[in-house]
């Protein structure tokens, strides 16, 4: 089987040491990216990590499929115990950073301990070198990328950074990387922020030989001639799919529909396009850098979500208003999604939906905990109570734009992911809306056959983020394809993904994630059936526990309770 090659580089900020040591079992048994960090926090983070304090750890891996030309390669994983939902969090960001890390020669990079100063952390083939950066305190995320490149002479493909957010430890703060690209979801920024670290930057000149098959070229000729809508349109192609189908989140998701979605839709912001946007190695180039001389913004995006969170979700109809909320974001290190999803609940607690003002004010004032800002920097769970609306959460994380009360398996979705109300982890919209062929299209209400369903799925997408391959991939992506490019046996390869959401489920157990957490802030025919059945599928207890016996190979703290 392929999977990823090199040593496990530990980086030790609060002692300033590093060491290595081989992980050839884990690459082997979980192939790279998120099946491999997942598979290391398990057993090296303890149960109970504060996830801003010092035992927390945070992982950066890379797949096989990152030594490719392949497109649909361009990502890196990031994974670590969320201050957002207190669980083992994977997060996943394209643009061109992957090569750089896999170049470094390592298999995984663990960033452990607390530093004192600020930090800017550099790892090279040749070591790792600690540097301390007071001046960059505050700092935006370009202003960081730039103090990188006129010290170092390493661009902003190089660097894995926080912005303000990270720092004041907002807890949906994101790792940003290539500037505009982040590991958003789950508040992973806010860790590194706690650890004092400003940035990562990666370079060498050591890549792992792992020879992929000549099938990659060919996805790749597909990727480039492909005549796809999200070539023009990105994610936010879907809007107005969703919009007819009563399945747009709107007006801090009270409505299902909005009636200013031609201002944010896919049209909307294709007309703000100026040119094509990809990641590494990728010709697929669903990226969506857009402008507007007017009101002097450019960003890279909004995508759908960003669209739903900062328009729909906000009462805001101008796609133009959006893209300053998103370019903010991206300069302060912010996850859109939760931004604007906890943005959208102060305006519904003072009555104030569409007001872009206010808005830009709060995304400020959310990055530097200055005012409200502060509470709402604990996000929507945390905040609900005070703010006096509902707790429109899963396990601590807000929800994404796919309608789970008309996209039932979405919602089953939503409840039993260990992420939280994430879209992601089993991208189950897809074949309710559809977005696939019709032999693999389901009806979007009831559950009829669907618990089975969303664990193959769960374990795909998991394969793909241990691989690492884009999850749009998935009009060219097969079960053939895999085989070939994995080397390995299609099933063989989905249970890989499969013990990969069982090691998160079964970490998140022992502090506390059971059947009480795998919850919906609305009612669904059948769902406590189906979730009963998905525990059957799983194996797991009908408690929402995984079984001890399930669980081997782990480390000594995993075998201490069950």
């Amino acid at each position: 089987m392929k999977h990823a090659k090199g040593p496990l580089l530990t980086i030790d900020v609060g002692e300033r040491e590093t060491r290595t040591e081989e992980i050839d079992d884990v690459l082997e048994s979980f192939v790279g990216g998120r099946g491999v960090a997942t598979k290391l926090a398990h057993d090296r983070v303890p149960f109970d990590a504060d996830p801003f304090g010092p035992e927390n750890s945070l992982f950066f891996t890379t797949g096989p499929m990152q030594m490719s030309n392949m497109s649909f390669t361009g990502r890196t994983n990031l994974t670590g115990v969320s201050p957002l939902t207190g669980g083992l969090l994977s997060s996943n960001a394209g643009g061109f950073m992957s090569r750089h890390v896999a170049d470094t020669g390592f298999g995984a990079v663990e960033i452990a301990g607390e530093s004192e100063e600020l930090l800017v952390v550099h790892v090279t083939d040749d070591g790792v070198e600690f540097e301390e950066a007071p001046d960059l305190e505050g700092a935006t995320v370009p202003e960081t990328c730039a103090y990188v490149e006129d010290e170092r002479g390493l661009d902003s493909e190089h660097v894995a950074c926080i912005g303000p957010a990270g720092e004041n430890r907002v807890r949906f703060a994101s790792v940003m990387t290539t500037e505009e690209r982040a590991f958003g979801r789950g508040g992973l920024g806010a860790v590194l922020g706690a650890k004092n670290v400003k940035a990562v930057t990666f370079a060498g000149d050591s890549r792992p030989d792992v020879e992929i098959p000549a099938d990659q070229m060919e996805i790749h000729r597909e990727a480039a001639t492909a005549d796809h809508i999200m070539k023009e349109q990105g994610t936010v192609a879907v809007m107005d799919l969703a919009n007819e189908m009563d399945g747009l989140p709107s007006y801090y998701f009270s409505e299902q529909s909005f009636e200013g979605a031609e201002g944010i839709n896919g049209a909307a912001v294709a007309e703000k396009k100026y040119k094509k946007g990809t990641c590494s190695a990728c010709a697929f180039a669903c990226k969506l850098p857009t402008r507007d001389e007017a009101a002097g913004v450019e960003t890279e995006g909004p995508e759908f979500e960003t669209a739903m969170a900062f328009g729909s979700n906000a009462g805001i109809d101008d796609i133009v208003d959006v893209m300053k909320s998103n370019e903010l974001c991206d300069r302060y290190g912010l996850d859109a999604i939760s931004c604007g999803n906890t943005v959208s609940a102060y305006l519904a607690s003072e009555d104030e939906f569409g007001d872009e003002d206010l808005v830009l004010d709060l995304v400020e004032k959310i990055a530097h905990r200055e005012g409200v800002g502060d509470l709402l920097a604990e996000g929507i769970d945390r905040a609900h109570e005070q703010l006096g609306v509902e707790n429109w959460t899963v396990k601590g994380m807000d929800f994404a734009a796919h309608e789970g009360r008309v996209l039932h398996g979405q919602g089953l979705s939503y409840a039993v992911a260990n992420r939280g109300a994430d879209h992601m982890y089993a991208t189950f919209y897809s074949v309710e809306y559809p977005l696939v062929g019709k032999e693999e299209a389901m009806e979007p209400t009831g559950f009829e056959g669907k618990p089975q369903r969303l664990v193959e799925r769960e374990n795909l997408m998991a394969l793909n983020d241990a691989g690492i391959v884009c999850k749009f991939s998935r009009d060219f992506m097969s079960p053939d394809r895999y085989e070939t490019l994995f080397d390995a046996d299609f099933e063989d390869l989905l249970e890989i993904g499969g013990r990969v959401v069982e090691l998160e489920r079964h970490f998140n157990n022992q502090r506390g994630v059971a059947r009480d957490a795998d919850r919906l802030p609305y009612d669904l025919p059948n769902f406590e059936s189906a979730l009963d059945e998905y525990y059957e599928v799983r194996g797991w207890n009908d408690d929402g526990t995984v079984p001890q016996s399930r669980i081997s190979g782990g480390s000594d703290a995993a075998s201490a309770d069950d």
